[in-house]
């Protein structure tokens, strides 16, 4: 008996062991105090004395207007340059991270002005470029934002023949499309993480909420468009970061959107085992959500749409059914600036966050 309970003793402790050495779920920073690469060199210990483990980034380029940013001009026909960026590849490469190691480099869905139809050999190569200054930046991956925000991507009835081609015809096109910018990513960073603000849940959640078929809502093309990044990964891993529940406070509406991640868009999804082999599922939550009609208020937090102590429940939940990922959106309040320091944030909401990364974030889930 004696040796029966110190076999299970041992065995609890080798348990235990492994679970705390174990990589744990990683808290991201995204919002309007997005940092430049520059920015980070410039004030990385200062970001670096906040709860997360990394931030949303992007790298800037020279134009004729000064410096723009790359990331809103990916997705377009505009082949870029390494020469280009390289301002900020040395920039990343002489920044002192220390607990920043889950950075993502911003990529978007813009400017969007290609059907899926026409060249996307410049967008391939942006995204092979885009991979590779992660790489060098030592960073987690790609933040892919598939928000549509300057032209209908993903909405087959807005694209330039759907008359003349099926949305059968436009999803095998744009599942091929997934898989050529899938391949580009891994060819620039083999291994990389790709984080999708918006992912098959979204669309799956679209079809019953706007009483439409699939073909017509307007985030229906992004679902091939993601098998075909699932059918490219190879060593990647696909992050879907639902966007959705930005504004959740009940549990409940965490474990629906768990389910609906985990199997609910099985009818949607091309190849339904490799997707759970491939996707991890996350949550975002919008800390000064819908600021203005809500409002944010520094010193009545009453006043605001989640007050500290429902924002350190609707985080903690959010890492309690995350496989690895929650990421914190803001708009009116900033964790750095560069004046140095945050702006707009009281310090219980600061509280509350390291507060529910400590008490939810356990460790990864692997894929299935």
């Amino acid at each position: 008996m004696r040796k029966g309970l110190a076999a299970l003793c041992g065995a609890a402790v080798v348990w235990a062991a492994t679970a705390r050495d174990s990589p744990r779920k990683k808290l991201i920073e995204f919002g309007w105090d997005e940092p430049s690469a520059a920015f980070m060199k410039g004030h990385i210990e200062e970001m670096e004395k906040t709860p997360f483990d990394g931030c949303v980034y992007h790298v800037d380029f020279k134009s004729e207007k000064g410096e723009s940013s790359f990331a809103w001009q990916t997705f377009g026909k505009r082949a870029f340059s390494e020469s280009e960026l390289q301002g900020s590849i040395d920039a990343l490469r002489t920044t002192r991270f220390t607990s920043f190691r889950s950075n993502l480099l911003r990529f978007n869905a813009t400017p969007g002005d290609v059907d899926w139809y026409d060249d996307f050999s410049a967008i391939t190569t942006n995204a092979r470029l885009a991979a590779r200054v992660a790489k060098l930046g030592r960073s987690a991956g790609i933040l892919f934002d598939t928000e549509p925000y300057e032209g209908p991507l993903w909405d087959y009835t807005r694209q330039k023949n759907p008359g003349k081609r099926s949305f059968a015809d436009y999803s095998a096109q744009a599942r091929r499309r997934g898989r050529e910018v899938m391949e580009a990513f891994e060819q620039g960073y083999p291994g990389l993480t790709v984080f999708l603000t918006f992912g098959h849940s979204y669309v799956r959640w679209q079809i019953p909420r706007y009483q439409k078929p699939h073909a017509e809502v307007t985030f229906g093309l992004l679902a091939p468009f993601i098998d075909g990044m699932i059918e490219g990964a190879r060593e990647a891993q696909i992050v879907d970061g639902h966007e959705r529940s930005y504004w959740f406070k009940d549990a409940a509406m965490f474990r629906e959107a768990s389910a609906l991640m985990r199997e609910g868009v099985r009818p949607i999804v091309h190849d339904f085992e490799r997707y759970k082999r491939v996707m991890s599922f996350g949550f975002g939550i919008w800390m000064d959500y819908d600021w203005r009609h809500e409002g944010w208020e520094v010193a009545d937090f009453k006043k605001n749409y989640f007050e500290p102590e429902e924002f350190y429940a609707s985080v903690r939940t959010a890492f309690e059914l995350a496989d690895e990922y929650v990421w914190v959106y803001t708009e009116q309040p900033r964790w750095w600036s560069p004046e140095g320091g945050p702006v707009k944030l009281p310090a219980a909401y600061h509280d509350a966050l390291r507060r529910a990364k400590r008490d939810g974030a356990g460790p990864v889930r692997r894929p299935r």
